[in-house]
């Protein structure tokens, strides 16, 4: 029987043995000798499936030479200020994908750390520490100030961590982070690193975050309009905790009472990410509360990847 176009017949024209089926391996073989093995695993893989990508779709000139313009125009839109290339890795669903890959850990479910999720684009290595109690609300905004606090413990011992940095970063009300927004923010407001004191708490002053669409222009811009998909993250504050005895934590907290959890444009909200903000009394410098307690494991537990090696 003669197959369809496009790929749709009982024997598809894109089935493995058809389109120069000799050029894949030849590709993959070309890699010389002094390819690190990691290098030569991955580009293998990934030529493979290209190649069959291209094959499985009956790809055209035209699609793959709009395809080379676009990738083209990631790298013309991206900039100190801007990364268009991590952007549309979250909106492919990849940064999500690989962060849980990353972080699994092989640990019952009783002893699991906080869950991760993904880093994204507005992280600053640079972000001063602050004292506990201090507040990372710098510039002025229209937003509620909430108390945030909460106790870092060992996910197998319950016991508290004593020196753990938590580095937290937050867009301010009107939806931006400090560098995009240097007419109405200070450097590094809503950015601060605090260290637990020693019984494992923290303490700190934040704003109950504010819901925010991805810039609608540019090539992630032109990806969500043909997927006909939302651009918009639900509200979220990113932390990032470490310490030298423990795995390393990245993870985002959405309030919830947000309209776009379900919806999230980068695929990044876990059930157990999402918290409650409470009414605050008697407290001048806040109206709300937010208490999270987070838990770390020990790098002597092994990740998924590292326990099949």
């Amino acid at each position: 029987m003669a197959s369809k176009p496009n790929g749709t017949g009982p024997k598809a024209s894109n089935s493995a043995d058809s389109y120069a089926p000799n050029l894949t391996p030849a590709v993959i073989n070309a890699m010389g000798p002094n390819t690190p093995p990691r290098a030569r695993q991955v580009l293998a893989a990934l030529i493979r499936h290209l190649h069959d990508f291209a094959r499985e779709i009956d790809l055209t000139w035209d699609e793959w030479s709009q395809g080379v313009k676009f990738l083209n125009s990631i790298g013309q839109a991206s900039n100190d200020k801007r990364n268009e290339g991590h952007r549309i890795s979250d909106i492919l669903g990849l940064e999500t994908l690989v962060d849980e890959i990353s972080h699994k850990l092989a640990v019952s479910a009783d002893q699991a750390p906080t869950s991760s999720a993904i880093l994204g684009p507005f992280w600053h290595p640079n972000a001063p520490f602050r004292e506990n109690g201090d507040s990372i609300v710098l510039s002025p905004h229209e937003g509620q100030v909430a108390l945030m606090h909460g106790t870092v413990t060992d996910a197998r011992t319950k016991k508290p961590i004593a020196n753990a940095v938590i580095d937290i970063w937050q867009a301010s009300s009107n939806g931006k982070y400090d560098f995009q927004d240097p007419e109405n923010q200070v450097p590094n407001n809503l950015r601060g690193k605090f260290r637990t004191d020693a019984n494992g708490r923290y303490r700190l002053y934040c704003l109950k975050p504010t819901a925010y669409s991805l810039p609608r222009d540019g090539p992630s811009w032109q990806l969500l309009q043909l997927m006909d998909r939302s651009p918009m993250r639900p509200a979220h504050i990113h932390l990032m905790i470490t310490h030298p005895e423990y795995h390393t934590v990245i993870t985002q907290l959405y309030p919830d009472d947000d309209p776009h959890l379900k919806t999230d444009t980068v695929f990044a909200v876990k059930d157990d990410l999402v918290v409650h903000f409470s009414p605050l009394k008697n407290d001048p410098k806040a109206t709300l509360e937010l208490k999270y307690d987070i838990s770390l494991c020990s790098k002597d537990v092994k990740t998924f990847a590292s326990a099949k090696l």
